[in-house]
C-alpha cells in the first residue's frame, strides 16, 4: 500500500495469515451463474465532514503496504441512534470454521517444546481466522476454495474466506499482484464463486480496494468499483447463503461520508451484491472506534436495514499506536475471539481477517509467521 493504508502483506503467491496453498513452513522465527460486467455507477456527491478526512494511521491490513504514519481521526458521531441489542437477525451458525492449515499451526506442530508453544497454541492458533486467496491462479482457485468451503460445511461451521487479487492492488506497495487486468480478475471471481458452495460463508471482499483507491485515475477507479460490485453478485448468485462484506478502511482513514460515497459507487449499498462493510483489517484501532466508524459509513450509505459491519479484531486489543506506526508495533495485542454473535446492532461479527503473529515485514519477513512477534501479542 501506499503512505498510510492498512498494511496487507502478501508473500508470494499468497497473503500472509491463514492460506489455502499449504505452504511449507520452517526455522524457529519464520514459519514459513455468468454475470455481465456492470455499467459504471454514477460518482456521487460527497457529504462534507465536520473534520477533514484522516489518512490511515496504524495500518498493518493484509496489503503490505508502507504506510506512512498519520495520527488517528476519532471517528464522526453516527447519525442515528442504533440499539445496542441487535435489531437484525442473528446468522443461523454462531460457529466460526479454523481451518486444518496455517503457518501457525506448521509452527506449534513442529515445536513442541519450544517454551512459548502453549501461549501460542492456546490464544492464537486455536481460534477460527480467515482464509486468503492472493495469488491469481485460475486453473486452481476453485478446487481450493472449494476444499475449505467443503471443510468448514462438514463440521457445520462457517469459514471465513478473503479473495485479494484485484488489479493494482496495494498500488504498488509490498503487495502489488493480483490478476492481470480487470476482465482477467471478473473471469478469476467467477471461478472463485464456483466453489462456493451452499452453506454460510463470509466473503471479505479484497481489502483494501475500495479505501485505498484514492491512487487510481478517476477512470480506473469507476472501472474497479464496476468489477467489485459484479463480485458481490456473482457471489451472491452462485452461493445466497454467502455474507459478502466490502472495504471500509477504518476509523483512522477516510471520513465516513466519503468512504461510504465510494461503498455504493462499488456495491456495498445493494442487497444484491452486498451484506454491508468490514473495518480495520490487519489494523489496531479499538473496537469501540470501529463500531462507531461503521455504524457511521453505515448510516451514510443508505441502503437496506439488513447490512451490517465486521471488524478485524485480530491485533487490536491495545489500541492503535500513539506514532501511527504500523509495522509490527510494539506493545500491541490481540483483540476479542473471533465471533459471529457480538450482541451489537448492526455488527455482525468480529473476526481475525490477519492471523496474530504474521509479520508487517519489520519482526520478520512480510508475511511470515513469527513466533517471537506471535509470543508477544499472545501473551
Amino acid at each position: 500500500m501506499v503512505a498510510a493504508a492498512s498494511v496487507v502483506v502478501a508473500v508470494g503467491t499468497a497473503t500472509g495469515m491463514l492460506t489455502a496453498l499449504g505452504d511449507d513452513g520452517g526455522g524457529t522465527d519464520e514459519a514459513r451463474p455468468e454475470v455481465t460486467r456492470s455499467p459504471r455507477l454514477q460518482s456521487l456527491p460527497l457529504v462534507p465532514s465536520p473534520s477533514p478526512s484522516a489518512k490511515p494511521s496504524a495500518s498493518a491490513s493484509p496489503s503490505a503496504s508502507a504506510s506512512a504514519p498519520a495520527k488517528k481521526a476519532s471517528p464522526g458521531p453516527s447519525r442515528k441512534k442504533t440499539p445496542e441489542a441487535k435489531s437484525r437477525a442473528t446468522p443461523a451458525s454462531t460457529r466460526l470454521y479454523r481451518h486444518p492449515e496455517s503457518q501457525v499451526l506448521d509452527w506449534v506442530r513442529a515445536h513442541a517444546d519450544d517454551p512459548r508453544q502453549d501461549v501460542i497454541r492456546s490464544r492464537i492458533a486455536d481460534h477460527p481466522a480467515a482464509v486468503w486467496f492472493a495469488d491469481y491462479t485460475p486453473s486452481t482457485i476453485t478446487s481450493r476454495v472449494r476444499a475449505v468451503t467443503s471443510g468448514g460445511a462438514a463440521e457445520g461451521r462457517v469459514p471465513v474466506i478473503v479473495p485479494y487479487a484485484i488489479p493494482d492492488r496495494d498500488c504498488g506497495g509490498h503487495s502489488q499482484g493480483g490478476a492481470p487486468d480487470l476482465d482477467a480478475y471478473d473471469d478469476w471471481i467467477d471461478l472463485f464463486a464456483a466453489g462456493l458452495g451452499s452453506r454460510e460463508v463470509v466473503v471479505v471482499l479484497e481489502p483494501d480496494s475500495v479505501a485505498q483507491a484514492e491512487c487510481l485515475s478517476a477512470g480506473e477507479r469507476a472501472d474497479r468499483f464496476a468489477s467489485l460490485a459484479r463480485a458481490g453478485r456473482v457471489l451472491k448468485d452462485a452461493n445466497p447463503h454467502a455474507r459478502v462484506y466490502y472495504d471500509a478502511g477504518h476509523s483512522g482513514w477516510h471520513a465516513p461520508a466519503k468512504q461510504a460515497g465510494w461503498l455504493k459507487e462499488a456495491g456495498a449499498a445493494s442487497a444484491a451484491s452486498s451484506d454491508g462493510i468490514f473495518s480495520n483489517v490487519s489494523n489496531f484501532h479499538t473496537t469501540a472506534d470501529e463500531v462507531a466508524y461503521d455504524r457511521a459509513v453505515l448510516d451514510a450509505l443508505g441502503g437496506p436495514e439488513s447490512l451490517g459491519a465486521v471488524i478485524d479484531t485480530s491485533r487490536n486489543g491495545n489500541g492503535a499506536p500513539p506514532d501511527g506506526e504500523w509495522c509490527d508495533p510494539a506493545g500491541r495485542k490481540i483483540g476479542r475471539t473471533p465471533t459471529l454473535s457480538t450482541g451489537l446492532g448492526r455488527i455482525d461479527a468480529y473476526l481475525w481477517v490477519k492471523l496474530p503473529g504474521e509479520s508487517d515485514g519489520c519482526k520478520g519477513r512480510p508475511g511470515t509467521f513469527t513466533p517471537s512477534y506471535a509470543y508477544d501479542l499472545a501473551r
